[in-house]
């Protein structure tokens, strides 16, 4: 047994993060086509993760980072990328147990996983993950972390395209509730359109924005500026 993470929405002042793990037996079980999902067409994502988790060789765990989270102060993103890695395994292998048993390995046989690291310290990750990983799951486990390893590994690969899928779903489901939200990075001309607006219509941030965001609170300060200009 392996499994691959990967995460979607680290960098966006909008909306979530998402980590995805993907678990099989056997990487030929995977559907052809798997890459790094920013390579692949949305539609052609949204194909792979139907296949991914209709397949009952393949088992799929998730995580969610909420921005509530993500502006504690008593926390930081490569803290939350750990816990998000290590509660998307767990969801993963949480049924091992339920496997067929000539399907199962050993229960002291290690599994084997790879993570896309988000640490510069990419051998940093792979510990703090599987000290994340010890307290929830009551196998040995070897994980290892490699910089680009959606690219390298089509495990890795098919968590990527779970979790881009899953953020690309809270994004669409922002903007069906809140209008035309872009992409939620601070990059894109839509989202920061989409805040300032916001912003100037209600005086505060939306609910799914990352407080704590150097562009969320550049907003929002602009705003409050303008708005004492005014009362000037």
């Amino acid at each position: 047994m392996q499994f691959g993470v990967d995460e979607a929405g680290k960098g966006p002042a909008l909306g979530s993060m998402f980590a995805a793990a993907v678990s099989l037996k056997d990487p030929n079980h995977l559907p052809d086509g798997i890459a790094d999902s920013k390579r692949l067409a949305p539609a052609r994502r949204e194909e792979l993760a139907a296949t991914l988790r209709a397949d009952d060789r393949i088992r799929v765990g998730v995580a969610e980072i909420t921005p509530a989270t993500i502006d504690d102060p008593e926390t930081n993103m490569n803290a939350l990328a750990v816990s998000a890695h290590a509660t998307a395994i767990a969801d993963a292998l949480g049924e091992l147990d339920d496997r067929e048993p000539d399907d199962a390995a050993a229960p002291t046989d290690p599994i084997e996983g790879l993570c896309d690291a988000c640490d510069t310290d990419a051998d940093r990750f792979a510990r703090r993950v599987a000290e994340a990983c010890s307290a929830e799951i009551d196998r040995p486990l070897e994980i290892d972390a490699r910089h680009g390893a959606d690219d390298d590994s089509a495990v890795v690969g098919a968590a990527s395209v779970i979790a881009k899928v899953e953020r690309d779903a809270h994004v669409a489901a922002i903007a069906e509730e809140y209008g035309e939200v872009g992409s939620g990075y601070p990059s894109d001309p839509t989202t920061r359109e989409f805040l300032e607006s916001y912003v100037d219509d209600r005086g505060e941030l939306p609910p799914f924005a990352r407080a704590s965001w150097s562009t969320c609170e550049d907003v929002l300060a602009a705003a409050q500026q303008t708005g004492l200009d005014r009362f000037g």
